[in-house]
């Protein structure tokens, strides 16, 4: 008996769907690469319920004749591909002729286009792979396609979309894949009724300005360099502006979005000790290499790539990015106007400058116990950066139990910037300044916010304006009345700028736009994660913004106050995000 069966075109189709079309933001990325494979110059992108309802493209590109506009839709139909050497020699964006006759599986469909030569379109209506309709039409030239009640036949694919703030996240995260490398292209995206970007033609600069706000002109360093193997232009982030996840990282190839482990990590090991730990740059280059030297029919979703020399190709844009940062960070330091302050008066006539003198104490040891003739001595402090490795550090073993300082000496000391050492009767307590800051922080916002009571701001004296990409700046209209409660200010000026006329009195952040930036930026990235709610996100986010940085020099005071207020914490053993604070040295380790 047979068992084998050719598939009916529709359910083939609709397998072809689920690779190509898995949730709305599959349909947006096809129909946006077919409108740039036309040659429009305007593209314009509808959506409705984040594309459960519509999905529509509008552009000004080639439109299609009365036999193609119907044939589009027909599986494996391309313009792109005639013979299987074209494969490698790809320069169109899609090639696979599979898109549409997947979107028509699933999805009711209508398709408006018009060459620029005719006087009348085409309008076609296809359901589940069936066309409706076929008719002449009056439409502007170009194309519109509007694809509604997505997944309408398949209700157990439609079942498994998530909410719809969350397939719209996908969809502006195609949008941006798609809009940053084609910046020589105008964009518009509308989201139920409101405009959420409007992006004009210009240089690529301009468009990651348009996507985050104007604040990204100030914090990139431009990246170029050419050889016989590739082309490589873009930008990458100052140090100091870097995430702490992998969020703002886009890398093209030929005008395509790739994801590309290797070369990702040829542009942060770039940074070197840049970064601050657990911290990673932003970044958005594009690459031009010889089609034949790559393969991207390896994925359905054509981001994942193979090169032919991967690891020249790690070398040479590891060594560009690091360039460009050399370049742009010695520059702003060197300047070449002479401040009014270093004007200083001539010398007078047969002057000779004495050698300046210092005074200490060679006799001061920092481990000597108050009244005590016994000498502790610690060695290899280099060794105190394992501290979150113990089993590189035999010496050091977790707390188990806070312990208090002990109060008949109170002496602190700031080793490398980074931690600070005091005694303890069980020995030396090694704390890491902005870990214990952190836990201290957050302790008391989460006080501060379960009490509901009114927070310590402090007035600016200057308001300061915020400027956000779209997005964020919807995003932080809805997280508002629980920032104000932690101490913020701060109210919507237009729809993607804020107002900030007073902050947390414990802040010491001058750069709002940062700050406010990376809450965000948190939030995404913990919000279905770690915490329970958006508010103990929020805390543990501001807490770890706030906190004194590593590498910031404390006075004895400052200190003391820092190892007091930790050891006051219920939990003083742990940061929120769980990392270790303390570890103690014990005295026969350090008498060794």
């Amino acid at each position: 008996m047979d068992i084998i069966n050719i598939l009916p075109d529709s359910v083939a189709n609709q397998i072809a769907a689920g690779e190509v079309v898995d949730r709305p933001a599959g349909a947006v990325k096809e129909m946006l690469e077919n409108s740039m494979d036309a040659g429009a110059t305007q593209i314009d992108l509808v959506v409705k319920d984040a594309g459960r309802t519509l999905i529509q493209v509008i552009d000004n590109g080639s439109g299609m004749s009365d036999s193609d506009a119907r044939l589009c839709f027909e599986r494996h139909a391309t313009s792109k591909i005639h013979k299987a050497d074209d494969l490698f020699a790809i320069h169109t964006m899609g090639f696979r002729g599979e898109a549409l006759a997947s979107i028509a599986a699933i999805a009711q469909v209508e398709l408006r286009t018009r060459q620029h030569d005719s006087e009348l379109g085409t309008q076609v209506t296809i359901e589940g792979s069936h066309i409706v309709d076929q008719q002449p039409t009056v439409c502007p030239a170009g194309t519109s396609l509007s694809v509604k009640n997505l997944f309408f036949n398949i209700p157990a694919r439609r079942n498994f979309l998530k909410k719809d703030s969350v397939e719209f996240s996908h969809i502006e995260e195609v949008f941006r894949r798609v809009t940053l490398i084609h910046y020589d292209l105008g964009f518009t995206l509308t989201s139920n009724g409101k405009l959420v970007y409007d992006l004009k033609a210009g240089t690529l600069l301009q468009r990651i300005a348009g996507l985050y706000g104007n604040a990204y002109k100030e914090r990139m360093f431009s990246v170029e360099e050419q050889t016989d193997l590739v082309k490589i232009r873009g930008f990458v982030s100052r140090p100091e502006f870097s995430r702490s996840r992998r969020g703002e990282q886009y890398l093209f190839v030929n005008g395509r979005y790739i994801k590309h482990p290797g070369l990702s990590t040829a542009v942060e090991r770039a940074y070197g000790d840049l970064l601050p730990e657990r911290s990673y740059p932003s970044y958005f280059i594009g690459l031009t290499v010889d089609p034949s030297k790559i393969d991207i029919n390896i994925h359905p979703t054509k981001t994942e790539v193979k090169f032919v020399d991967e690891h020249a190709l790690f070398a040479i844009l590891r060594s560009a990015v690091k360039r460009a940062l050399g370049q742009f960070s010695l520059a702003t330091e060197l300047s070449f106007d002479t401040p009014e302050e270093f004007n200083l008066p001539p010398a007078p006539k047969d002057y000779v400058p004495s050698q300046p003198r210092i005074s200490y104490n060679p006799n001061y040891n920092p481990f000597r116990a108050s009244g005590s003739q016994t000498h502790m001595k610690l060695e290899k402090p280099e060794k105190l950066d394992n501290i979150d490795n113990p089993d590189n550090l035999d010496i050091l073993e977790p707390l188990a139990k806070p312990e208090k300082p002990a109060a008949t000496t109170g002496s602190c000391l700031q080793v490398q910037g980074r931690y600070i050492v005091t005694p303890l009767a069980s020995g030396l307590a090694v704390i890491d300044q902005h870990r214990a800051h952190e836990r201290i922080l957050y302790d008391k916002l989460s006080t501060l916010n379960s009490q509901l009571s009114t927070p310590n701001s402090q007035t600016l004296l200057f308001p300061v304006n915020c400027t956000f990409s779209a997005a964020d700046a919807e995003m932080l209209g809805e997280l508002l009345p629980d920032i104000k409660q932690y101490g913020f200010e701060l109210s919507p000026l237009n729809q993607t700028t804020f107002v900030i006329t007073a902050t947390p009195a414990d802040l010491k952040e001058d750069d709002l736009q940062a700050l406010l930036e990376k809450l965000l930026c948190d939030y995404k990235g913990s919000t279905m994660q770690k915490y329970n709610n958006r508010s103990e996100s929020l805390c543990a986010s501001l807490a770890r913004q706030m906190a004194v940085r590593a590498g910031t020099p404390l006075s004895q005071e400052q200190m003391q106050q820092l190892v007091a207020d930790l050891f006051a914490c219920p939990l003083a053993e742990v940061s929120p995000s769980g990392k270790k604070i303390i570890t103690i040295v014990k005295p026969e380790e350090l008498l060794k």
